[in-house]
């Protein structure tokens, strides 16, 4: 009995240097990290967690047209975010097929425009669709105009994936239409050092895919334009 106490005190110092060892954790994450746990935990990424927040969710994206940023106080960080993303913005509304567009999203790093596979590529392939061109070219222009660093991301389905296909699984194929669009923007005069190119296949699903929509959905190719300084962040990936 006289040593009870001591296995008692052990059990609460082991408690409180978990308790600490937390603390310091949750510390160091960054915020984007903490916001993907949180929708996690709440139910709302089931699915692909982009640490990208909704447009209707960031009062720097929505009503863009008709927010004045001159009236409020914002971070220069905010402020470039709302000048692209209402850049692409005015892109979707014009030259560029509507129906295409999933949206732009936008965080404290940068801001995503997602754009459905089938309209810049031909079925099954990598090769670049006329529409393409237009959504491509506007993107040049974005990247010449602001300093931004660029990641592609490719997704692609298993649907996609035919007996006498030229890539033999969805991990190609995603990545040669992202390599495609890089290449494009490259050729348009934009450094290589400022793009990346990454291949996803059919791992971040923004839906179940189990419907034609779903899959429909999922295929699709993302533009994450960011600020240079935080390139090595995996954030952006």
């Amino acid at each position: 009995m006289s040593s009870a106490w001591k296995v008692a005190y052990a059990d609460f110092v082991t408690a409180m240097m978990a308790f600490f060892l937390l603390m310091w954790i949750l510390n160091m994450v960054p915020p984007e990290t903490k916001k993907g746990l949180a929708a996690y935990f709440t139910g709302e990424g089931t699915y692909e967690s982009s640490n990208v927040s909704p447009v209707s969710n960031n009062p720097f994206i929505q009503d863009t047209e008709k927010l004045d940023t001159r009236d409020i106080k914002i971070t220069e960080t905010e402020r470039a975010n709302y000048a692209i993303a209402r850049k692409l913005k005015q892109m979707l509304m014009a030259d560029a097929p509507k129906q295409s567009a999933e949206g732009i999203s936008a965080d404290d790093v940068g801001v995503l425009l997602r754009v459905n596979s089938d309209a810049l590529f031909a079925p099954g392939t990598a090769q670049l669709a006329p529409a393409a061109e237009k959504i491509l070219n506007q993107v040049v222009s974005l990247l010449k105009e602001y300093n931004l660093y660029l990641v592609v991301r490719g997704h692609a389905d298993e649907q996609e994936i035919t007996a006498d296909s030229a890539y033999p699984t969805k991990w190609e194929l995603s990545g040669a239409r992202a390599a495609a669009a890089v290449r494009f923007v490259s050729d348009g005069g934009i450094k290589p050092t400022r793009l990346r190119a990454v291949a996803y296949a059919d791992t971040r699903p923004l839906e179940p895919s189990t419907s034609p929509e779903g899959i429909a959905r999922n295929r699709r190719v993302e533009f994450y334009f960011h600020r240079p300084d935080i390139m090595s962040y995996s954030v952006v990936y």
